[in-house]
């Protein structure tokens, strides 16, 4: 074995290049608007049932910090603990067309929930209320639950000391009195995710595709579960209650499993069917390391993970401090990626000063690599990212042999092969 080289040095230069989210865009100007009306304005539709869209759910590791657990994105609940942390909300907002005929999202944005009822109902301080809205079929549900949802909230009984108990009971009817408004096509639908903060206690409710994503010291928690009606849970529930998926639809006509409205598919008031309006719930504590919130429709998430949406709401946020250009980043990003739906986006943050600079602590063990290894490293990380297909069977070569020398090492470099290994990922 040669003498040993420290690699401090290489991991420091890839944790800065892990900061860049590929395809991502700089910080926004004002000129943006005319950018985002011309995207906004080019034809596109719904791609064919047989040929879904591709949902970007999963980050790849290269997109968070150098450290062995946060490369992981999922359906993840942080621990529920106390906290005295109190959050301070700003929040910004960008909604657009895209290319469908027909605008059909809604969305609200509370700041501060005393304020927003003058009093008139006694709420905890702080407190907001964000949520956003796909409607189908028409704008009539997602606009009836746009309006109302936060008021059936707390006029519930059980608020604000059962949060779970209001929301469901809020959901539910909203859900009944959308179908019993006359004056509205009760055949129309949509999706609800909603995130209601009280001190620093935040519960989130989900029903249909929409999601919610934390940042959390640049890591992306999700905080909501797509109800797809192929998701293997909602499968089973909607074969439990009679319901069929074709094509990824459920019963040929959906693409949700979970909806407010659509009272065509769910059929008479009180019946049970496989269509649900009931909301997974997901409660956390906000704690010091949550820096902000991003909620989005479908049309955002479809072309985009969630990892690369935090990445991009960071690293605006630490140039500008300004939510609302994060979420129009955001919103122009996904037009670039030639999003096929209405795009919908609020980003909330819960601190008054930007994201700080993430600085990677020094260990205080000092871990090396041979000096072969380390020129093999050096090798497959100079390789043209441009001739990467064309050299395909070379990379991988090198690739391996990457890999075999990072085992002789256990903590940074045992991150830097997962970055390593998704740069080669994105390009092959």
């Amino acid at each position: 074995m040669a003498q040993g080289t420290d690699v401090a040095p290489l991991v420091t230069r890839l944790a800065v290049e892990s900061e860049q989210c590929k395809g991502s865009t700089s910080s926004m100007e004002d000129e943006d608007n005319d950018t985002l009306e011309n995207l906004s304005s080019n034809k596109g539709g719904k791609p064919p049932r047989n040929l879904s869209a591709i949902r970007q759910c999963n980050s790849s590791a290269w997109l968070s910090e150098l450290d062995s657990d946060l490369g992981i994105v999922g359906f993840k609940s942080p621990t529920i603990e106390k906290s005295g942390f109190l959050p301070v909300f700003r929040s910004g907002s960008c909604s657009e067309k895209g290319p469908k005929q027909y605008m059909e999202d809604e969305y609200i944005c509370v700041d501060n929930l005393y304020e927003h009822f003058d009093s008139a109902v006694q709420v905890p301080s702080p407190g907001a209320f964000y949520g956003v809205f796909d409607g189908h079929g028409g704008t009539d549900a997602a606009s009836f639950t746009r309006k109302n949802i936060l008021k059936y909230i707390v006029q519930d009984s059980n608020f604000p000391t059962g949060l779970k108990k209001s929301v469901k009971s809020a959901f539910a009817k909203a859900d009944h009195a959308f179908a019993e408004a006359g004056s509205l096509d009760s055949s129309s639908g949509t999706t609800a995710l909603t995130a209601l903060i009280l001190g620093s206690n935040m519960l989130i409710a989900n029903v249909g595709d929409s999601r919610a994503v934390l940042g959390k010291r640049g890591r992306a928690i999700e905080l909501s579960k797509d109800h797809k009606p192929n998701c293997t849970s909602e499968r089973l529930r909607i074969e439990k209650m009679g319901g069929v998926i074709y094509d990824g639809y459920l019963n040929g006509q959906l693409s949700v499993a979970r909806a407010l409205g659509d009272w065509h598919i769910k059929g008479s008031k009180g019946s049970k069917g496989p269509l649900s309006s009931e909301p997974e719930l997901e409660e956390l504590v906000l704690t010091e390391e949550d820096e902000f919130l991003i909620i989005g429709c479908d049309g955002l998430w479809d072309v985009m993970s969630s990892q690369c949406a935090v990445t991009m709401v960071r690293r605006e946020l630490m140039q500008h401090n300004n939510p609302e250009k994060c979420s129009r980043a955001l919103v122009k990003e996904a037009l670039q990626r030639n999003t096929c739906d209405n795009l919908t986006v609020v980003v909330v943050c819960f601190w008054p000063d930007p994201p700080p600079k993430i600085e990677i602590p020094k260990s205080h063990k000092r871990r090396s690599i041979s000096a072969e290894g380390l020129d093999v490293l050096k090798g497959v990380l100079n390789v043209p990212l441009m001739g990467v297909n064309s050299n395909r069977s070379r990379v991988n070569g090198q690739f391996l042999q990457a890999a075999a020398c990072l085992s002789e090492c256990i903590h940074p470099l045992f991150s830097l092969f997962h970055v390593l290994r998704a740069r080669l990922e994105m390009d092959l």
